[in-house]
């Protein structure tokens, strides 16, 4: 069975996912990366809208992102 990837901002607040893939070229993935964001990373969803920002939590570390960025980021649930 194949695995189902969600955009960050489709996954609900409280849930712990996995980063599988972004959809975008070198400028977001360069961005993602200075941020301390990488392929196969977990990190819990603070809050997430579909038309509003989401807040996650890598270690001790929040950060925010907007709906266009998050739109990009396709994770799975663990």
């Amino acid at each position: 069975m194949r695995e189902q990837y969600l955009p960050l901002n489709m996954v609900s607040s409280g849930k712990k996912v996995k980063l599988v893939s972004v959809r975008g070229g070198q400028g977001i993935r360069r961005r993602l990366n200075d941020m301390g964001l990488n392929i196969g990373m977990e990190f819990k969803i603070i809050q997430a809208h579909i038309f509003g920002p989401c807040i996650i939590a890598v270690d001790s570390t929040r950060l925010v992102l907007g709906r266009g960025m998050a739109q990009k980021i396709l994770v799975e649930e663990k």
